[in-house]
């Protein structure tokens, strides 16, 4: 029982780990704007449940809203609409779902591109939305994207399943790196442009290194969806988790971890986890010595940017 506990939370856990031409997109303008080509065009995409291609479901903009909500008539901003679902008996398994907000975002910038090409281009997602908007944010800036990396003015990441210790983060210094593990490669040409926010004691986008099951339990999840061009990185992301696994001890080590006493002290600590709340407090999580939110700084930020 103690064992079928503990995968239904790291399966929760790995989940965080949410214009017109593209099927499933539902441009939401966040500020009325007359003029066609905005100053800067920000694409945002919710995290897990906070949007849905459902048609009994209403999509919101979710967390994000607090960042895009005042922004100047200068700065258009559109929501992504995409499955944002993260279970196999849901509609999409997590990765195809993300898979569906890349997709959709990836039109959304090439339709502002060549509509407008003067206009600065942003990415901003929370939590699953993060880690879509992490991957084609890496896409674009390795060169491998529907826009020009020099396009990308902001690329803003709040609790990124994928987070890196090297990422520029904002805010207070935290553990480890995301529960889908660093994205191989970094974000090439806009990481200079890229900015990502993580709470303390949020466990999505702060795994400890040493906490192999939550990392592999991510690792299941972001290739969920396996794209055979990507087989090349996803054997890169299984051996860096196995270099460190023989670290420490080998499989004895990894065993340690699934024990009965390990997977009781684990639910125990995931309890305490979703209870906290720290994965939902971005906007009151102070970041700068002024006390300044995570989700108003970003806010600011991308107000300067434009």
């Amino acid at each position: 029982m103690a064992m079928k506990r503990v995968v239904a939370f790291l399966t929760a856990v790995a989940a965080a780990a949410a214009i017109p031409v593209v099927s499933g997109v539902a441009g939401t303008s966040a500020v009325a704007n007359a003029d066609p080509c905005p100053s800067l065009y920000v694409v945002a995409i919710p995290g897990t449940w906070e949007t849905s291609t459902k048609d009994n479901v209403r999509p919101t903009p979710g967390l994000l809203s607090a960042v895009t909500n005042g922004l100047p008539s200068s700065i258009r901003t559109d929501y992504v609409t995409y499955a944002a679902t993260a279970f196999p008996w849901e509609s999409e398994v997590y990765g195809r779902s993300k898979a569906q907000a890349v997709s959709n975002a990836k039109g959304m910038l090439s339709s502002m591109s060549q509509q407008c090409p003067d206009t600065k281009l942003s990415i901003i997602g929370y939590s699953q939305g993060a880690d879509a908007a992490g991957d084609l944010a890496a896409e674009i800036g390795t060169g491998l994207g529907v826009v020009p990396a020099d396009k990308i003015a902001a690329v803003g990441l709040v609790s990124d399943p994928r987070r890196s210790p090297t990422d520029a983060l904002v805010g207070p210094a935290v553990a480890g790196s995301g529960a889908g593990g660093p994205r191989i490669g970094g974000f090439g040409w806009v990481s200079q442009n890229t900015r990502t926010f993580c709470a303390y004691g949020d466990l999505y986008c702060s795994t400890p290194k040493e906490d192999f099951v939550t990392r592999l339990a991510g690792f299941l999840a972001q290739t969920s969806d396996p794209t055979p061009t990507l087989f090349g990185r996803y054997q890169q992301e299984a051996l860096a988790i196995w270099n460190d696994i023989l670290a420490v001890g080998g499989v004895p080590a990894l065993m340690a971890q699934l024990d009965e006493q390990s997977n009781e002290k684990r639910i125990d600590e995931l309890e305490q986890f979703y209870k906290s709340q720290a994965h939902q407090d971005y906007t009151s999580y102070a970041v700068d010595g002024s006390g300044t939110p995570a989700t108003t700084w970003l806010r600011n930020w991308l107000r300067d940017i434009a």
